[in-house]
């Protein structure tokens, strides 16, 4: 399984950025994923995640209301497009999948395939 994440960089405060996770190797259709973060010094946290077919989504507080999370299973490809981007969303993004036929989980270690991550900075 690979997932590779691109779409990380600097962005000031109030801008947005549209990351995104290119999937081979799983059955991307029957997967729920999802993206987590993990800011400088802290622990790696959930973000945002979505089910198999797109119809069920889940948001961590912090990003409700400015993030969004979907896919497009054709492509096998997963989004997140983060408006009104703050100092605090700075941290390395990974797209994460769950193994197929699992529903959405906000549990990092439900999570058993990852991406390298892509560092999204945010500047006051």
């Amino acid at each position: 399984v690979q997932l590779v994440e691109s779409g990380g960089g600097l962005v000031q405060a109030g801008g947005s950025l549209r990351l995104s996770c290119a999937a081979s190797g799983l059955t991307f259709n029957t997967s729920a994923v999802g993206w987590l973060r993990q800011a400088p010094g802290k622990e790696r946290e959930f973000v945002a995640t979505i089910s198999s077919s797109g119809g069920s989504t889940y948001y961590a507080d912090p990003v409700k209301g400015r993030f969004t999370i979907s896919r497009d299973n054709a492509k096998k490809m997963l989004y997140l497009q983060m408006n009104n981007l703050k100092p605090e969303d700075t941290a390395v993004y990974y797209c994460a999948a769950r193994r197929p036929n699992y529903s959405i989980s906000s549990s990092i270690s439900a999570h058993v395939y990852w991406g390298q991550g892509t560092l999204v900075t945010v500047s006051s």
